[in-house]
């Protein structure tokens, strides 16, 4: 049962409004904008909430400390902000409200904290696994824009955790592995040799996962690849794709799961021929078709986007 909140006196509900009234008003003569609709909103919103839990001042140092602690931790290989954002959904529904379904265009999710950019390029029917442990998997498909034309050229970005979990920004020997781009060629098709994707935990070792401990929550991600797909004049599309049948997809510690991006990833008898006539060895792989549809770009229709300015 959510426990009733103390009764709040005329007086002590003026004494907090006047207050809010007050902070707003600091913001009534920010030069631009949509800065001072961004903060006044949040303003109203924290102060709402602040309010509806009656938050105590140790609640609150807490909240501080806990932020401070998140701040520490993150490196230029580990980004606790980005976690956090994560698994309170932030990430995921800031993404929804700016990549809105448009026609059959593919689905966005997640960046994720593992992201680099500089990644090596590699050719088509190219290995961006790099040695990494894991599974050998062909990845194929067609980038298309909404009108069903292919997009030559089309620059994609890949990246994928090994079979031990681990993407290789989180070892210390500085390897580079599990990750590459590579272009579509005339007719918008690409393909490339990565890994079959395995489930993982999001590292848990510090405050974010100390919050998903303390509110009995895993810290597991559904098995998934990274794409990030550009073209000038279309929208860029950063999006997973997710392995069918796999126990976690409705429980993804992220919430980055859509339907429309789980795929088959279909495991192949070690007697099928191989894409490129690669030998695996006698070693079993797997392989999974991913067609892309990119809209246009408003933005770049319109010849900018609105962003706050610092």
């Amino acid at each position: 049962m959510t426990a009733t909140p103390p009764a709040v006196s005329d007086q002590q509900r003026e004494v907090e409004d006047q207050l809010v009234r007050k902070v707003l008003a600091s913001f009534d003569g920010t030069p631009d904008a949509r800065l001072k609709e961004v903060m006044q909103t949040l303003v109203r919103h924290l102060h709402d909430f602040i309010r509806e839990v009656r938050l105590t001042e140790a609640e609150w140092q807490y909240a501080i400390d806990f932020l401070t602690a998140a701040g520490h931790i993150t490196t230029d290989r580990r980004q606790e902000f980005v976690l956090l954002s994560d698994v309170l959904g932030t990430s995921m529904q800031t993404i929804n409200v700016n990549q809105q379904a448009t026609g059959d265009a593919t689905e966005a999710t997640v960046l994720g904290p593992f992201f680099v950019d500089g990644s090596p390029e590699i050719p088509l029917g190219g290995d961006m696994a790099f040695g990494a442990p894991g599974e050998p998997c062909w990845v194929e498909g067609t980038v298309f824009d909404t009108d069903g034309d292919p997009v030559p050229g089309a620059r994609l970005e890949v990246w994928e955790a090994d079979e031990d979990g681990l993407y290789d920004v989180q070892y210390e020997d500085d390897r580079l592995t599990g990750r590459a781009h590579l272009y579509t060629d005339d007719r918008g098709r690409y393909s490339f040799w990565g890994l079959t994707p395995t489930p993982y935990p999001i590292p848990h070792d510090g405050p974010v996962g100390h919050l998903l401990g303390k509110t009995g929550r895993s810290p597991m991600r559904a098995s998934h690849l990274h794409f990030k797909a550009t073209s000038p004049g279309l929208r860029t599309l950063v999006t997973h794709i997710f392995v069918e049948g796999d126990d976690l997809l409705e429980s993804d510690a992220v919430f980055g799961v859509k339907h429309s991006l789980v795929k088959r990833f279909e495991r192949q008898a070690t007697d099928t021929p191989v894409p490129g006539g690669r030998d695996l060895a006698g070693r079993s792989w797997s392989r999974v078709r991913f067609d892309i549809v990119l809209p246009k770009d408003p933005a770049a229709e319109k010849g900018g986007s609105r962003a706050i300015r610092a």
